[in-house]
Formats: C-alpha cells, sequence, structure tokens
C-alpha cells in the first residue's frame, strides 16, 4: 500500500526574485550585487569626517564655537541616513509577468499586428497611453514580458523593470527610481553641505593655527587636515554639481532617463505632460508626496509542496491481489486543480508566482499510468471426483 505524505516548505518570495539584486535580513534589505563603488563611498565618508572630529573639531570648538561639532555630527547622520534609506530600499521594481499572463499579452499582440510573414521584421511593440492630452508611449519589455508603465525603464545592471526610473548609481549601489528617489537626492544634497562645511572649516583650522606656528610648520604637523583638503576639493566639484542638475530636474518634474534621452526637449517640442507647470508644486509632488508602497511583497511567505511516498505491504490472503494506489485519472485531474487553485491564491499579492500541477508519481519515479484495479485470474477446472458412467 503506497501513501503520498506532503510536506510544506516555507520559503519567503525573495528567495525566488528573478533579476541581479542580493538581499540580506530576510529580505528587508535588496541593493544591486555590484556594491564595491558602494563601500568606497561609505570609507570616504567614515574617513573625511573621523578626521574631522578626531582633529580639527575639537581645537575650533575651543578657539570658535562649541556649536561647530554638533552640526557637523548632525549633517553627518542624516547624510549616512539618507545613503543607507537610498541603497538599502526597492526603487520600484515592477514584479514579471506569470507565464499565463505573458501568453495572454502575445495573443493580443499578434491578433493587433496580425500574422508577420516570413524574413519581414514584426512591428514595434508599443500601446498609445493618454496622459494630460499628451500621447504617452508604452514600450514592451520582452525580459519581464510586459508593457512598462509611463516613466519606467529597465535597468540592464539589475535586469529589472523600475517605476519612473531615474538611474542606476553605482556609488549608492541600487537603482534611483519612484520610491528612492527623494532620499537618493536628500543625501546628495546633504553631502555636499557636509563637504562644503568640512572644507570651510579645515582652511580656517590651517588659517588659525598658521598665525601661531606658521603656515609650513601647520601643514607638518597635521598631515591629516592636508588629506581631508584635498579629499573635500575633489569631491566638492561633482557632489555639488550632481546636487544642481537634479535641483534642476526636480523643479521641472523630470528625470535623469528623460532627460539624456531628450524625452520632452527633442525635435517634436513634446512638453512635459508631468510637470505643473510651477515649480514648488513639481517639487512638493516629487519630494513630498505620498510614498507607493513596494509590491514585490519580498518577505511574504511562498508555499512550496515535497512530495515523498512510502509504501507499507500488507498481506490478506494466500490468494488475494495486491490493491493498486493509482488515482484514478478524475481524482488526478481534481487534485491538479485543487493545486493549481490554492496556489493562486497563495500568489494573489503583486508578487507572482507560476504553479504547475503535478502528476503522481509511481515508486520508480515515471508518472503513472491509469492500471485495473483488481487482475482476473484464469478459470480453473472443476474435480468433483470420478465421473460415473
Amino acid at each position: 500500500m503506497s501513501v503520498m505524505v506532503v510536506r510544506k516548505k516555507a520559503m519567503r518570495k525573495w528567495e525566488k526574485l528573478p533579476g541581479r539584486n542580493t538581499f540580506c535580513c530576510d529580505g528587508r534589505i535588496m541593493m544591486a550585487r555590484q556594491k564595491g563603488i558602494f563601500y568606497l563611498t561609505v570609507f570616504l565618508i567614515l574617513g573625511t569626517c573621523a578626521l574631522f572630529f578626531a582633529f580639527e573639531c575639537r581645537y575650533l570648538a575651543v578657539q570658535l564655537s562649541p556649536a561647530i561639532p554638533v552640526f557637523a555630527v548632525v549633517l553627518f547622520l542624516f547624510a549616512m541616513a539618507m545613503l543607507l534609506r537610498t541603497s538599502f530600499s526597492d526603487p520600484g521594481v515592477i514584479p514579471r509577468a506569470l507565464p499565463d499572463e505573458a501568453a495572454f499579452i502575445e495573443m493580443e499582440i499578434e491578433a493587433t499586428n496580425g500574422t508577420v510573414p516570413q524574413g519581414q521584421r514584426p512591428p514595434p511593440r508599443i500601446k498609445n497611453f493618454q496622459i494630460n492630452n499628451q500621447i504617452v508611449k508604452l514600450k514592451y519589455c520582452y525580459t519581464c514580458k510586459i508593457f512598462r508603465p509611463p516613466r519606467a525603464s529597465h535597468c540592464s545592471i539589475c535586469d529589472n523593470c523600475v517605476e519612473r526610473f531615474d538611474h542606476h548609481c553605482p556609488w549608492v549601489g541600487n537603482c534611483v527610481g519612484k520610491r528612492n528617489y527623494r532620499y537618493f537626492y536628500l543625501f546628495i544634497l546633504s553631502l555636499s553641505l557636509l563637504t562644503i562645511y568640512i572644507f570651510t572649516f579645515n582652511i580656517v583650522y590651517v588659517a588659525l593655527k598658521s598665525l601661531k606656528i606658521g603656515f609650513l610648520n601647520t601643514l607638518k604637523e597635521t598631515p591629516g587636515t592636508v588629506l581631508e583638503v584635498l579629499i573635500c576639493f575633489f569631491t566638492l566639484w561633482s557632489v555639488v554639481g550632481l546636487t544642481g542638475f537634479h535641483t534642476f530636474l526636480v523643479a521641472l518634474n523630470q528625470t535623469t532617463n528623460e532627460d539624456i534621452k531628450g524625452a520632452w526637449t527633442g525635435k517634436n517640442r513634446v512638453q512635459n505632460p508631468y510637470s505643473h507647470g510651477n515649480i514648488v508644486k513639481n517639487c512638493c509632488e516629487v519630494l513630498c508626496g505620498p510614498l507607493p508602497p513596494s509590491v514585490l511583497d519580498r518577505r511574504g511567505i511562498l508555499q512550496q509542496e515535497e512530495s515523498g511516498a512510502q509504501r507499507a505491504s500488507s498481506t490478506r490472503g494466500p490468494s488475494m491481489p495486491e490493491k493498486s494506489s493509482t488515482q484514478e485519472p478524475g481524482a488526478a485531474q481534481a487534485l491538479g486543480a485543487q493545486a493549481v487553485g490554492s496556489t493562486r491564491e497563495g500568489s494573489s499579492s503583486p508578487m507572482h508566482q507560476s504553479a504547475v500541477p503535478m502528476l503522481p508519481l509511481s515508486p520508480t519515479g515515471m508518472p503513472e499510468e491509469t492500471q485495473p484495479s483488481a487482475v482476473e485470474l484464469p478459470a480453473q477446472p472443476r474435480n468433483d471426483g470420478p465421473t460415473e458412467h
């Protein structure tokens, strides 16, 4: 007698997510796989601020004001918080289509475009969408098998479609999109202020020390200050310039991807349908608008069934055949439909998982075929004794 034992193994959905991302802390932290430059960013910020707090802050607090190190600590903590918030969060990844959904979209496309003869290039897969009396094209993603929402784009590094995609920033080790753009902007803004602050007070420190022991002696006694000045000087131009560029984009309610492609400043001179025509309204929408929740449901529970067969034979008599454990076709179909239904209910969250009904397996590991439940034995001749004549 064969008994089917089903064990449910609980898994988090982030363990099965496609794309090139890494997850930590049971799916709470989401980053790109290439994190080397992110570690360099953290090292430069921590190293520069540590030198400033160790050498210049004590002298400046005594000579000028104790508020100088306090304000530096506030800027440092805020910049690090915004950096980690940008790096560890979901930028707005859009889930990929299920196989059934992808097949349905393919059928719609074929019905719209018709059959393309061999040797001819198929027409582009584009849908027109109207926003504020402007026609916006929704492009089809061949990797995610979806029509991307407006302003979304596929990141080739993370291999995901990101909503309101701005750019992929290696310095923060993540994509910058709809869900973390405000934190990215606040990070580069606070980092610019922190760099200017440290650079300015390093110059003040060198000037005050030079009045007492001379300029050359000051440089010899404080090599850490010289290193800070060099780091801040070369960092200042890039960070401040980047902050100014993104301030310009926020004022226009535009993304870096749209600006590079010239989506609203090309030959057609199409106006930006997302702009309110007011700098204050654009800034409020980008930086102060409601933050949409993540549609990935990374820490959701994904049930996977592991089936194993345990066989226990029992004899009821010498002439009793062993009863076949094969299920009838109707029962197998009902169980398969039940498994598909339960899987679809479990995947009702935005993060989809495909479900494939499993056929019952025989002890040899191959799908079982329907067999008769009883074995017919050939009739034996009946011996009632000698025949009388």
